[in-house]
């Protein structure tokens, strides 16, 4: 029998273990960033050193380094653990029945984690380039969901970017006052009031396609605008664009 090709061989012998040595490879850095987390939520951010997190995780330090670059490489890891542990908690409702209540129960489920996690929380919102984090991205991505429902349901109040912008600041702001103050201090009439203050701010009680003016009507034709087909790419352009400019009257 003539012997086999080397190359054929190489390639058989590689491949299992290529993707055996990957899986090991995840398998160490998904221990570290559990065990960089744990320190983190358990002594604070200035234990988790390389050291530290090497010792919880039963490696030597200059695995983190292969893995990690760096501590700032291990934390931003550890941020986007986050950020996906958050996601996964999420509950996605394609058609609630209360469009404002489903804005109040994202709103509530993101100041529970981040009280529940507070270091955790800090880690992920300490650094502005952490928005680049595809979990981060994927979680505004639900928030941008409510917030077309409320649009095309007439009860947006303000520009869809600024409402985003309002309901993820708001939330922020009271998880990271909530966490500021002292035990004693911590009234639970301040994460309502914030909340409504947002919801007052974002939406209308009523659906404002009813009223007279057209900045309430055009926000709710832009936010279906996306789903219709009938319109050539350069036609949907211009209306988007007089539909922004009436949206910015109210």
């Amino acid at each position: 029998m003539p012997p086999r090709s080397r190359v054929r061989d190489g390639a058989a012998a590689v491949g299992p273990d290529s993707d055996s040595a990957a899986a090991g490879r995840e398998q160490t850095r998904q221990r570290i960033i559990e065990a960089a987390a744990d320190l983190l939520a358990r002594e604070g951010r200035d234990a988790v050193t390389t050291r530290a997190v090497a010792v919880a995780a039963g490696l030597q330090p200059p695995a983190i380094y292969r893995l990690f670059g760096d501590k700032d490489g291990l934390l931003e890891a550890v941020a986007e653990h986050g950020f996906a542990t958050f996601l996964a908690a999420k509950h996605i409702d394609p058609d609630p029945q209360d469009l404002i209540d489903d804005l109040r129960a994202g709103w509530d489920l993101a100041v529970e984690f981040g009280l529940a996690n507070p270091a955790l929380y800090t880690l992920m919102y300490s650094e502005p380039t952490r928005a680049t984090s595809p979990a981060f991205k994927a979680g505004m991505e639900i928030l941008m969901g409510r917030i077309r429902r409320l649009a095309a349901g007439g009860r947006l109040r303000v520009d869809e970017e600024l409402a985003a912008t309002l309901i993820h600041a708001t939330a922020r702001g009271a998880v990271l006052t909530w966490l500021s103050l002292p035990e004693d201090r911590r009234n639970p009439a301040l994460l309502t009031i914030l909340r409504e203050s947002m919801v007052a701010a974002v939406t209308n009680q009523e659906p404002a396609v009813q009223d007279a003016g057209p900045a309430a009507a055009a926000r709710a034709l832009r936010a279906t605008l996306p789903e219709q087909t009938t319109l050539s790419g350069a036609e949907r352009h211009l209306l988007r664009e007089w539909l922004d400019r009436l949206a910015s009257e109210g």
